[in-house]
């Protein structure tokens, strides 16, 4: 399905949460954690990684920022890509993501949101791996924590994200961020499905993501 790239919304987490965990809310096994897209298998919903862009050591002098543009054709986004960038297809769009100073614009493409500045954890070198997710009303992940910066976008839904220290609530056009280490849940709400465009930023030698059990959200994202 191809959605508009200017429904889409963004969410930004400096660990990122592994929507591929995506559960009913009533149901008490979980499914396993982010698959390749390429694995699929003709599922609409859950949690896809798209890409993963080894992104080297990043300058700690600088602020970075997750450049999110649209393209028509995927030679278009090739010819456009620098330093840092990735031509991604996903939810039915052609991107070229990218990690990079604020002012930075490629030579041609839509742009469609700059997020950051992107916080990061101590690393020697980063990762930047990108997913889709695919969230129907009432579906949650598990309760997790990331080790480095994730961010993501979303489009004709809401979508709550239950913290430790507050609860964030944001809906088609909206966006937070998630420091690392922090455990978290995302929750699908509104009336149809919420279709995300995800970034992990995060220290290449650590996992995406490990489940934790040291906390229980309060119940304040309702579907």
């Amino acid at each position: 399905m191809s959605i508009n790239p200017r429904q889409t919304s963004v969410l930004v987490v400096a660990a990122v949460t592994a929507l591929s965990w995506l559960v009913p809310k009533a149901a008490t096994a979980q499914t396993k954690g982010c698959e390749p897209v390429a694995e699929r298998a003709g599922r609409e919903f859950g949690g896809f990684i798209t890409a993963r862009e080894e992104l080297g050591p990043l300058p700690g002098h600088s602020s970075f920022y997750w450049h999110i543009d649209a393209f028509t054709t995927r030679a278009a986004a090739e010819t456009a890509r620098a330093r840092r960038s990735t031509v991604v297809e996903s939810l039915g769009s052609l991107w070229l993501f990218a990690i990079a100073e604020a002012a930075w614009r490629p030579a041609t493409g839509e742009r469609i949101a700059s997020v950051g500045p992107l916080p990061l954890v101590k690393a020697d070198a980063y990762a930047a791996v990108y997913m889709e997710g695919v969230f129907r009303p009432g579906m949650r992940s598990p309760i997790h924590r990331h080790p480095g910066g994730r961010p993501g976008t979303r489009s004709r839904a809401n979508n709550a994200s239950k913290r430790r220290e507050e609860n964030s609530c944001s809906g088609p056009g909206g966006g937070g961020c998630v420091p690392a280490g922090l455990p978290m849940m995302l929750t699908g709400t509104g009336s149809g499905p919420r279709r995300s465009l995800v970034l992990i930023l995060q220290d290449a030698a650590q996992p995406r993501s490990t489940l934790a059990t040291d906390w229980a959200p309060a119940g304040l994202c309702r579907s």
